[in-house]
């Protein structure tokens, strides 16, 4: 009976402690929810310390999706979550069914150069360099090519092709199918819980391009989203209009806070509507290569 009891407290207090921890986690996602959505007059009256809006209002979200900039930014980032996923994946499945294959000829010594480049970082300046040399500063690919696959994540998908009988290729071969028509006729759809995960992991990864787009993009009007939104969060000299914050809004009356968090929202809301439904094929790609039969 006592050790009823104490079993019974001891959920009792760790359903308590967890479900502070996970308010004070939500907290800050609500607040920017609720101050992007709240009336700016209210927002100005309530010096910011608004919890739940009395008035609701658009404004913000119609001022920042008129501009241009902001626009764009969403246009370039929008470009590289889809255009670098879908090479992203095509190279890294390519590569990892390659290195499955056990009759490929210096499949030990391209599996050495893989772990080589995950275990050693060459740092900021030589990916500079070579990005320069090849013309690609101010180019929209140099967001693209440096990070087109992970040997990690190549390493991870070469798992899951491991476990995909060699049986398969040579019915294949059999009915006339050369590699790249059993890769991409047999392979790829079968993979297709492996490719979901590793999407969306390149997906996010495409979205959130932040630090090689300050390496290499100087023209403000090629900056992705996270470039822009850093900008418009930190530097107050920096607006979606093209001038200062006080001056953006002054005519529409519209705090630079609220049209901040509007901008959060925005940047997170495609990824958030894009994850149910790449959710069950997620939930089994994120196994991958885990365990072997």
């Amino acid at each position: 009976m006592s050790h009823s009891l104490n079993e019974r407290i001891f959920h009792t207090v760790n359903i308590f402690i967890l479900s502070i921890v996970g308010l004070a986690a939500l907290f800050p996602l609500y607040y920017v929810f609720v101050v992007s959505f709240t009336d700016p007059i209210e927002y100005i009256k309530e010096n910011g310390g608004v919890l739940f809006p009395t008035k609701w209002s658009l404004i913000s979200y119609e001022y920042i999706l008129s501009t241009d900039a902001f626009v764009r930014s969403i246009g370039i980032s929008t470009f590289l979550a889809t255009v670098g996923t879908v090479l992203s994946l095509l190279v890294t499945s390519a590569l990892s069914y390659t290195l499955s294959r056990r009759r490929l000829r210096g499949r030990k010594v391209l599996m050495i150069a893989i772990m080589v480049s995950i275990l050693f970082n060459p740092g900021i300046i030589p990916p500079y360099l070579v990005v320069r040399e090849l013309g690609l500063i101010n180019n929209i690919f140099s967001l693209i090519l440096p990070v087109l696959t992970s040997g990690w994540y190549v390493l991870l998908m070469k798992g899951f092709f491991d476990s995909i009988p060699v049986s398969l290729e040579e019915a294949a071969a059999i009915d006339g199918c050369n590699d790249i028509g059993t890769w991409t006729k047999i392979i790829i759809p079968l993979s297709l819980p492996a490719m979901a995960a590793f999407g969306l992991f390149y997906a996010v990864a495409y979205w959130n391009t932040f630090f090689n787009a300050v390496l290499y993009i100087n023209d403000h009007a090629m900056w992705p989203l996270q470039v822009y939104l850093q900008n418009m969060l930190i530097d107050s000299s920096t607006s979606a209009g093209g001038g200062t914050a006080v001056e953006m809004t002054m005519d529409q009356n519209i705090p630079p806070e609220t049209l901040k968090m509007a901008a959060v929202v925005v940047s997170t809301l495609p990824i958030i509507m894009v994850y149910p439904f790449l959710q069950k094929h997620f939930a089994k790609g994120a196994m991958v290569g885990s365990v072997k039969e």
